[in-house]
């Protein structure tokens, strides 16, 4: 039988088995499998438990002798009880305090939780022995057999927090480089889109017609609403987010370049409230129009039977609705690249976790893109 001061002996090697275990689960076991976790994790408890066992017996007792027992429940309880001391509450942290956020404090509330968590599973497990299998009183219990397992479980708890959050640091480095790439890239091909020469060269021959008509007027507000766009453009192409009212002026002025250029075969229409509320609400530059013109560049015009396009904001639901019908034309090749719609959505997931969504019909093609708010 075991005496009352050989438990002393099993929790450092016990604590460092706990806080290894602790880490591999919390990163590779079932992270959206609990249950499987759980499982998986008490499995190994034991094992490492019935091990250390016999290192502690050193072949001198059976396994079903009551001292092989004994020792087998005390590493139990400790392993199993600091491994779920430091593991789950490091997944609640992890919710609750970002370490690239605030890395001192999640640092400090981590060294305190791992304190604390392990100090009284160390203080339930001992104390627990001590009551119910020595028969000693509750009041022998010294904080001297507590000093050095504590010690251990806190060193190795802290080393492997560090190496938790130099990795979240590095994968967060790494989305957010990414995330800039596919960024830039996006406006990129965005603005190289706007600047197609398809758009330049099909206004300037809408422009010949209208000077060679008598009317030089028409000719003259063509040309500024040309240069509203191309000026539009170039403006925009640092900044991320533009007001809506600023991008709905945009898209004003391309459709009347188009209507200039298609006449009656395309009807657009914009559903938004006036004045100041569009000021406050943001898109990324380009979003609207390129929705606008993904929809003309895919769909044949025709007065018998016009392109209806609609622009319509939800200010409650904080989206843009776009919408047209559908009258699939075939493209030449290289005049579509289909990356318009996957840069869009690549931009708004670098701006929010609001999601682009999608909808084709036979009759119609929808795109519902977030809209942003300013603070």
């Amino acid at each position: 039988m075991a005496d009352s001061d050989s438990s002393a002996l099993y929790p450092p090697a016990s604590a460092r088995v706990a806080s290894a275990a602790a880490e591999a689960d919390a990163t590779n076991l079932g992270r959206h499998y609990p249950h499987r976790k759980l499982l998986v994790g008490l499995g190994l408890m034991m094992v490492a438990s019935f091990g250390l066992a016999l290192l502690f017996c050193g072949g001198q007792c059976p396994i079903r002798s009551e001292r092989f027992l004994v020792t087998y429940g005390y590493n139990f309880f400790y392993t199993t009880g600091l491994w779920l001391a430091n593991g789950y509450p490091s997944e609640w942290l992890n919710r609750k305090a970002d370490w690239t956020g605030h890395p001192l404090r999640r640092f400090l509330i981590t060294l305190t939780f791992s304190l604390v968590m392990s100090l009284l599973v160390i203080v339930l497990v001992d104390g627990s022995f001590r009551v119910f299998y020595h028969h000693q009183p509750l009041s022998t219990l010294t904080w001297r057999p507590f000093v050095l397992p504590l010690l251990i479980t806190v060193v190795v708890s802290l080393f492997l927090h560090s190496r938790a959050f130099l990795m979240g640091w590095r994968e967060a480095a790494i989305n957010t480089e990414r995330l800039q790439k596919e960024n830039a890239q996006a406006q990129a091909d965005s603005l190289r889109r706007q600047l197609d020469p398809h758009f330049l060269f099909n206004s300037l021959n809408a422009l010949t017609s209208l000077v060679e008509e008598p009317d030089p007027a028409r000719a003259v507000g063509f040309i500024r609403q040309l240069s509203q766009v191309y000026r539009y453009v170039l403006e925009s192409r640092e900044q991320e987010v533009v007001s809506l009212a600023e991008e709905l002026r945009f898209v004003e002025a391309y459709v009347a370049l188009q209507r200039t250029r298609l006449g009656e075969g395309v009807q657009v229409s914009l559903d938004v409230p006036p004045g100041a509320a569009l000021e406050t609400l943001l898109v990324p530059p380009l979003a609207v129009q390129l929705l606008v013109e993904n929809a003309l560049k895919h769909n044949a015009t025709s007065r018998h039977d016009a392109l209806r396009i609609s622009v319509r904001l939800d200010v409650a639901a904080r989206c843009l609705t776009v919408r047209n019908s559908r009258r699939p034309r075939r493209l030449a090749e290289g005049e579509s690249t289909g990356l318009g719609l996957r840069n869009l959505a690549a931009r708004y997931a670098f701006l929010t976790t609001q999601p682009l969504t999608i909808t084709e019909t036979e009759t119609e093609f929808i795109v519902v893109v977030p809209v942003l708010e300013l603070a």
